[in-house]
């Protein structure tokens, strides 16, 4: 049965399969069959949505601890878009797996980017229902932490700074706020990181945690890393 295949592929096997059944259910399929018999993914959809937004907003709020809150909006954005779920489906073949209308096969809606970026989501809520939070999370954070890692538009200054000088013993850093300028609701903070009381950066930004990354980011370059 191609359900136990998909199973063995995500690694979770479910205990309801009509969770599973109807995460892959294409409202066209459920249309032509009728949806008082039938369920699309429609609603799982929705569900998913939700779940895959509190586990990855979770988990970048614990992991990128130095980056401020409009990095970590646009992190997760960037990592959660239709293109990338579609493309989290596309390791699965998750297309291979649904259940189409026949307008929908004949269209080839199996590689339509916004019905497997749904289908992604449905099947993330088929695993939070049948097994909770824990079992969403091992299914969600390794397709997350791998488009982490090809996004390169997004980079911890301050944690990457922290790893190169802790490979020398002894050395330290330290940021620190030496300017504000502008009014309250249009602030520029200055910020210099010192390493051993030496200056090695500085950064201005609109906040002090943006300036400490500039301020990061300028003794990365430095350092030609």
């Amino acid at each position: 049965m191609k359900f136990e295949e998909l199973q063995k592929k995500i690694g979770y096997k479910f205990k309801n399969t009509d969770l599973l059944e109807t995460a892959l259910t294409h409202s066209s399929y459920a249309n032509e069959n009728g949806v008082s018999r039938v369920e699309s993914n429609e609603r799982l959809e929705f569900l998913g949505d939700s779940v895959l937004g509190i586990i990855t907003a979770e988990n970048f709020y614990m992991h990128y601890r130095n980056l401020p809150e409009g990095d970590l909006t646009k992190l997760r954005a960037a990592t959660v878009c239709e293109k990338s779920l579609s493309e989290f489906a596309r390791e699965l073949d998750l297309g291979k797996y649904l259940l189409l209308g026949r307008g929908e096969i004949c269209t080839e809606g199996f590689k339509r980017p916004s019905i497997l970026a749904d289908a992604f989501e449905a099947l993330i809520a088929a695993i939070y229902l049948d097994g909770g939070m824990d079992a969403a999370k091992g299914f969600v954070l390794k397709y997350i932490e791998d488009a982490v890692k090809k996004h390169r538009g997004f980079k911890d200054h301050k944690t990457v700074l922290q790893e190169v000088i802790q490979r020398n013993p002894g050395e330290t850093i330290e940021y620190v706020l030496v300017g504000e300028s502008g009014p309250d609701h249009d602030k520029r903070f200055e910020v210099e990181v010192h390493l051993n009381s030496n200056v090695i950066g500085r950064g201005i930004g609109t906040s002090k945690k943006k300036a400490e990354q500039l301020a990061a980011k300028e003794a990365l370059e430095l350092m030609g890393l």
